[in-house]
């Protein structure tokens, strides 16, 4: 199976702009038959904690509608990030479409403390099964949170995915961090992350994939957007950078 993780460059707030963006990525990841494609964290808005209660909305949105088009058309999962509305306020979300699937949606469940007055967690894991494989999808802090890749380990995860937006430091914490979890619960590890500006902090991609030795295997660059793909059967990896 292939698994692919897209790194981006977000138009703060502009979701038009970013879904545009967003295609271009997902047909990268069709034409290298990947079977599922994970993006960053927001990566529909971008990070941006103090726009999300304006932008925030439900996930039967029609603006998704091309989501699962792509995905039924071409038999590939797409997950998207978005802040979505909930009875007590927004969380920060991964809507997840499937093939001829109703969309589902993933809530970040470890929230960081500069999140707490703009958001609330979500309470339950979402577990994808595809073509035979557990992947458990996690959302930048909580990733980092000992507690979350314990319990994917234990609903039978083979592979854990970062969706992120994250700061220079907060990459070099995911680089000392996932070498460890990977060698004792995972096949892999990926990591989706974008570049640019985000809330009041640059991100710097690094968009990755260690392996279950714990060994960096792939790594977008800093200032691009793009894509990497892992074949799970091969170990074979594609890394494709799109130039503006």
């Amino acid at each position: 199976m292939k698994v692919s993780v897209a790194q981006t460059r977000p138009f703060k707030g502009d979701i038009d702009k970013n879904i545009d963006c967003h295609k271009r990525l997902i047909n990268l990841a069709i034409h290298y038959q990947a079977a599922i494609i994970i993006f960053p964290e927001l990566s529909l808005t971008g990070y941006e904690p103090v726009l999300a209660k304006d932008l925030a909305t439900t996930e039967d949105d029609d603006r998704f509608n091309v989501f699962q088009t792509l995905s039924d058309k071409n038999r590939i999962t797409i997950c998207v990030g978005m802040p979505i509305k909930s009875e007590a306020s927004v969380m920060i979300s991964m809507l997840i479409f499937s093939p001829r699937e109703p969309r589902q949606v993933y809530s970040k469940q470890y929230l960081h403390n500069d999140e707490l007055p703009h958001f609330v967690p979500g309470h339950s894991q979402v577990i994808l099964n595809i073509d035979d494989l557990r992947i458990v999808p996690s959302i930048c802090y909580e990733s980092l949170v000992p507690q979350h890749a314990e319990r994917a380990f234990e609903f039978g995860a083979e592979i854990y995915v970062a969706s992120v937006a994250k700061s220079a430091a907060g990459v070099e914490k995911a680089a000392s961090y996932f070498p460890e979890i990977v060698e004792k619960y995972f096949r892999f590890v990926l990591m989706a992350n974008c570049v640019g500006m985000c809330d009041n902090f640059e991100t710097v991609g690094k968009t990755s994939v260690w392996n279950n030795n714990g060994r960096l295997v792939a790594q977008l660059n800093s200032t691009n957007e793009g894509l990497l793909v892992l074949d799970t059967d091969t170990l074979e990896i594609v890394e494709e950078i799109i130039v503006s």
